[in-house]
């Protein structure tokens, strides 16, 4: 794996429990068996493991592995990126802090143990201390796209949508062809009650993501995955701009609203796009009135799986 996004990987780790760590996990010992036959793939495995088991609070196997990387990566920064998701998992927040301080005075341009701070700070409920984390990090590391990522989303969450667009508006200018980040800034631009851009935006992404296939019109596809949820987007825009007139003349990025005549085909569209999916994937009728459609559709994509 390569170095900088093992490292970025690292920097966004998060506890989950989840069935594929404890399916690593119970293949423990046959990995600690094998790894030294393995070559850079096995060493990968130790420390896929070591994340397995620290997720699942098996510290004595991840133990095992910090072990034999320490020793094998005696200064290496991805082993002591998980020496401090270890210490964040079984100490204090207080010495996890100290164990990244001491690790920026010696390594200051490593921008994955920055994020560390961040989340440490973040899970602690010190969510300004958090913001300044990442904020210094992302003055020197100006690349790091999942930094604003992650700094956008801790604005969400504090429902300061302003702040999250604007770190967003990075992430669409470093990675300007990643659909996934379009789909939040529009999906965040909405929640901002910004309305004509959230909808261009999820136009956009529908422009992203639709089938292009020249043998196949887009009107007889069926929309999945982010496509699906663009639609919806855009279903969720028309209707608000339809019902409530008045958000259209309230774009705070003054996006224009489109003209009635688009607006209404726009609409049309989106709707006919929500019952296909909607058909397609209940085998049921789709709900004929817009707000039952839409219900209908949010439970739909909310399952996992949809999209």
């Amino acid at each position: 794996m390569e170095v900088t996004a093992a490292l970025q990987k690292l920097a966004a780790y998060e506890r989950h429990e989840s069935q594929k760590s404890q399916k690593l996990l119970d293949n423990a010992s046959s990995i600690l068996k094998s790894y030294a036959r393995q070559g850079d793939e096995g060493w990968e495995a130790l420390e896929k493991l070591t994340l397995a088991a620290l997720d699942q609070g098996d510290i004595e196997t991840a133990d095992k592995c910090l072990k034999i990387l320490s020793e094998r990566f005696p200064d290496s920064a991805r082993v002591d990126c998980l020496t401090g998701i270890r210490l964040e998992a079984t100490e204090s927040p207080d010495i996890a802090l100290q164990y990244y301080d001491e690790l920026l005075e010696g390594e200051s341009a490593n921008a994955a143990f920055g994020r560390r701070k961040a989340s440490v700070y973040r899970r602690i409920g010190k969510i300004d201390q958090a913001v300044k984390e990442l904020s210094s990090m992302l003055d020197t590391y100006y690349t790091e796209v999942d930094g604003w990522l992650e700094l956008a989303d801790i604005y969400s969450s504090c429902q300061q949508y302003t702040y999250a667009l604007q770190s967003l508006s990075h992430t669409l200018l470093l990675a300007p062809q990643n659909p996934f980040h379009v789909l939040q800034f529009a999906e965040t631009a909405y929640l901002a009650a910004d309305i004509p851009l959230a909808l261009k935006m999820y136009l956009q992404v529908v422009d992203m993501t639709d089938d292009d296939e020249e043998d196949v019109p887009p009107i007889d596809t069926i929309p999945t995955g982010l496509t699906l949820r663009a639609w919806f987007g855009v279903k969720l825009c028309t209707h608000r701009l339809n019902t409530e007139p008045r958000v259209g003349s309230s774009s705070a990025s003054q996006t224009p609203a489109p003209p009635t005549t688009t607006l209404s085909s726009l609409d049309d569209l989106a709707t006919e796009r929500l019952r296909t999916a909607y058909l397609n994937t209940t085998q049921e009728s789709p709900p004929k009135t817009d707000s039952a459609l839409i219900d209908a559709l949010a439970k739909v994509i909310s399952k996992p799986g949809t999209t």
